[in-house]
């Protein structure tokens, strides 16, 4: 399975890149090429960037409706491209061309219904874990049904204490607390969803992030599993 990191940002990252130094645009991933998954408003510059070809977008999921998550111009140039949008709630399982998606209800309180997914392509699974802050009882649950080759986490609110944020996104400590918990159930961890405001560079995260065997997602990023 390959997944590609269209974006790694939160919200409050400018949407056009600068020429030098850090910058994400808003959180999309793209699995095998054919399934998408959150088409907020920088998908199409992403496309573009990263050489996709749209035609080969099968399918579209989404995980809420926060602007930078589900953008309605991403969506109509995406259908009419021939891209199939499909809408889940949580509980619900789908079968996708060769994919079983699960849905699971995510903490992310000022979005509701928001939901986490399982993607499983009959030899890896993922978990894809954005937004949200700690995972709920249920999707835990879920993750311990089947070994997960790849989740993905929310770190929108980096190493900042005392922000409010944390009851609907993750801080490091949090991101921390949980890869220690599941590392029985999940082979590699990596964080997205950073923010801008949050967040210090790419480099001194990873470093950080390194050192607790979590990988950090960068846009571009192509993950093999």
């Amino acid at each position: 399975m390959k997944i590609l990191f269209l974006g790694t940002g939160a919200a409050d990252w400018p949407m056009e890149k600068p020429r030098f130094g850090d910058h994400r645009w808003c959180a999309s991933a793209l699995i095998n090429d054919d399934l998408l998954i959150d088409p907020g408003p920088c998908v199409p510059d992403a496309i573009y960037r990263y050489n996709v070809d749209i035609r080969k977008i099968k399918y579209v999921i989404f995980t809420h409706r926060h602007s930078d998550h589900f953008d309605e111009k991403t969506v109509e140039i995406l259908t009419s491209a021939g891209t199939k949008l499909i809408e889940f709630s949580a509980g619900e399982e789908k079968q996708i061309g060769r994919y079983t998606v699960t849905a699971t209800e995510a903490n992310h309180p000022t979005c509701v219904p928001t939901v986490h997914f399982l993607i499983d392509d009959g030899e890896k699974r993922i978990f894809y874990g954005l937004d949200g802050a700690w995972l709920l009882f249920s999707e835990v649950e879920e993750i311990k049904k089947k070994p997960v080759d790849l989740a993905v986490l929310d770190a929108t609110v980096g190493n900042k204490k005392g922000d409010y944020r944390i009851f609907e996104h993750n801080n490091i400590r949090m991101v921390i607390e949980q890869k220690d918990s599941l590392e029985k159930y999940v082979r590699k961890f990596v964080i997205s969803h950073m923010a801008e405001s949050l967040h210090d560079s790419h480099d001194i995260l990873a470093r950080q992030m390194k050192k607790e065997n979590i990988e950090t997602a960068y846009d571009g990023m192509v993950i093999e599993i």
